[in-house]
């Protein structure tokens, strides 16, 4: 199981996934004017058991629940933007200005979680020196250029499957680390660069399956 290092302990990938959602839902009682949040409300809310919950969150923060208390928003809320990096904002860059492209230059939420796509590139003329979302689209051969320049570190793939590893290759030799590929095909990557694979089509096949599979038992009751 892959796991990630804080002040604290070895956190496991899974929690780390999980920490976004406690945030937003943190966030969402934060705006409702709530101060303190339960463990056992978290769960419920979020189908997860009290004690994952009090786990997860005992391993990013630095308070812990009161009895019939709970948790302080607030101070729990930035514990978890801390730790995930959502203090300090990351420039990433975006390559393959498509339909899928656009859509996320075109994205306002990124600032929310420490990111801002800083440029964009692709191989198309007919994109290239148009602007998307406040980015101009810069041409391949600037790309090295680009990051070295601004020190960035996280790069997104949003090309044809044909390209992907081309694109990949390109970024680790211009220094990239962490790597979102939005294509849906694996990439190849040397140790120690990071690589979530996003596919979604994948991801509505598992939901598709998992939809029938609860009708399904749904129907046998």
């Amino acid at each position: 199981m892959e796991e990630f290092h804080s002040d604290k302990r070895l956190i496991s990938r899974q929690t780390v996934l999980r920490l976004p959602r406690y945030l937003r839902f943190l966030k969402a009682l934060s705006d409702e004017g709530e101060r303190t949040v339960s463990a056992t409300v978290i769960a419920n809310s979020l189908s997860l058991t009290p004690i994952q919950v009090r786990k997860d969150l005992a391993s990013v923060s630095r308070i812990s629940g009161k009895p019939r208390v709970g948790f302080a928003i607030g101070e729990l809320m930035a514990d978890i933007e801390n730790y995930l990096g959502y203090n300090s904002m990351d420039q990433v860059v975006l390559v393959g200005v498509g339909n899928l492209g656009k859509a996320l230059l075109s994205y306002k939420g990124f600032h929310k979680y420490g990111m801002h796509i800083a440029a964009a590139f692709d191989a198309n003329s007919e994109v290239i020196g148009r602007t998307f979302g406040g980015n101009k689209v810069h041409p391949m051969g600037k790309f090295y250029e680009v990051c070295n320049k601004a020190n960035i570190r996280i790069g997104i793939i949003a090309v044809p499957e044909t390209a992907a590893q081309a694109v990949c290759d390109l970024m680790v030799r211009s220094g990239i680390l962490a790597i979102m590929n939005m294509a849906p095909v694996h990439v190849n990557v040397p140790p120690g660069i990071l690589v979530e694979n996003e596919n979604i089509a994948t991801t509505l096949a598992l939901l598709a399956r998992d939809l029938s599979q609860k009708i399904d038992d749904k129907e046998k009751k």
